[in-house]
């Protein structure tokens, strides 16, 4: 499977074990190959690994995709509606919808959060009423896996990943300064933007773009003694209230009433964000893969640490010093934790005391999109060549 990446592009090699009912998964290889530009060249390297690695008796039977995930278009980053293979590796790994799984087995609904979009895959479960099910549209996604039918809701919505929200609240921040009556004296003296949802103290230089004109420029901002959790999630509230595609306009079934498992897998930035953070504690409270489970809460007690600047670091951090170092570098980490927990809460309308769970790998084996749609690939007929 060929991950053909903006940045670059990724060859995975599985190898799966077929002696029994379905294709039990073994392993992986990868190789990434950087220069998007010059994509044959860069397969090359790809292909001369998957050649070294899989056996020369097996080679006119071994199946090749290439697919990328997210594209380009008019310099937008948007992803495409391919998550059903998310929610097949996840669940996979799981062992939630193997051919050996039993039917009842609640499945994981799976979020996933980019950097120009956060996307929602789930198999929601309705109640005997004849005129509860899901209704029909391109969220509607028909799984056939292990044996078994699966029906699954799946949704991205663009302009809601991290580093979209980032763009849209730095300048939402400029805006709000530009029309108050005066700058206070410590911004006209230091020459910068005060920004709540950037770490007290802590200072970026960040570029501005104009939406009506696209003219960019660059602002200083900085968290002075205004960050806070409390005043930056004020800005995230506005943020997502006045977005183009909203949550509230778009059909989902609820979590809380078709999920009655209550599992829920956080995945990409999610993890890259709160799991450091977490305590040791809570960390050990994994019983099994994936991460350990807490509630939505969490994020926001985290955020608010955060937002508060270094003297609450070293309280809670200090002893990391690798993570303390994070941090000085990343200024918007306050502003991270703080969309988290709002997307959460008002995009998909989990209370804070939803229990959630990050993950990263599971065996080994990384939460992408890559293995499930190998996995659903292997699971059709494969035919090899004379």
């Amino acid at each position: 499977m060929i991950d053909a990446g903006s940045t670059g592009s990724r060859i995975h090699v599985y190898k799966f074990n077929n002696c029994g009912s379905s294709a039990e998964y073994e392993y992986e290889s990868s190789v990434y190959a950087g220069k998007p530009k010059e994509a044959a060249k860069s397969l090359d390297v790809l292909l001369d690994e998957a050649v070294r690695v899989i056996p020369e008796s097996l080679g006119k039977c071994i199946p090749v995709s290439v697919r990328q995930l997210r594209a380009f278009s008019n310099n937008i980053l948007h992803a495409l509606t391919e998550k059903g293979p998310v929610v097949i590796n996840a669940n996979y790994l799981l062992n939630t919808i193997r051919a050996d799984t039993p039917r009842d087995t609640p499945t994981f609904a799976v979020l996933d959060l980019g950097g120009a979009s956060t996307q929602i895959v789930f198999e929601p479960a309705f109640s005997s009423d004849a005129h509860a099910r899901l209704e029909e549209g391109e969220h509607k996604y028909d799984l056939v896996f292990g044996g078994k039918k699966h029906i699954l809701y799946q949704h991205s919505y663009l302009g809601y990943g991290l580093m979209r929200a980032r763009k849209h609240v730095h300048r939402l921040v400029d805006f709000m300064s530009s029309i108050r009556t005066a700058p206070s004296q410590k911004e006209t003296e230091n020459s910068f933007v005060g920004n709540p949802c950037l770490a007290k103290s802590t200072r970026r230089l960040v570029e501005i773009e104009d939406e009506r004109t696209g003219v960019k420029r660059n602002v200083t901002m900085d968290g002075d003694d205004i960050g806070s959790l409390e005043a930056c999630d004020r800005i995230m509230q506005l943020y997502l209230r006045t977005q183009a595609i909203s949550f509230n306009g778009v059909y989902q079934p609820s979590l809380l009433d078709t999920s009655p498992s209550g599992k829920v897998l956080l995945l990409s930035y999610f993890y890259d964000r709160v799991f450091p953070l977490l305590s040791a504690s809570e960390k050990s409270k994994s019983k099994s893969p994936p991460e350990p489970a807490f509630s939505v809460s969490t994020i926001s007690r985290t955020a608010d640490i955060v937002c508060r600047g270094r003297t609450e670091w070293v309280k809670h951090w200090g002893s990391d010093r690798e993570l303390m170092e994070e941090l000085d570098g990343r200024p918007e980490w306050c502003l991270d934790l703080t969309f988290m927990h709002a997307l959460l809460r008002l995009g998909y309308e989990f209370e804070d005391g939803r229990e959630v769970m990050i993950g990263k790998k599971i065996g080994g084996t990384e939460l992408g999109w890559c293995l499930g749609a190998t996995i659903a690939m292997v699971g059709g007929e494969l035919t090899c060549r004379d």
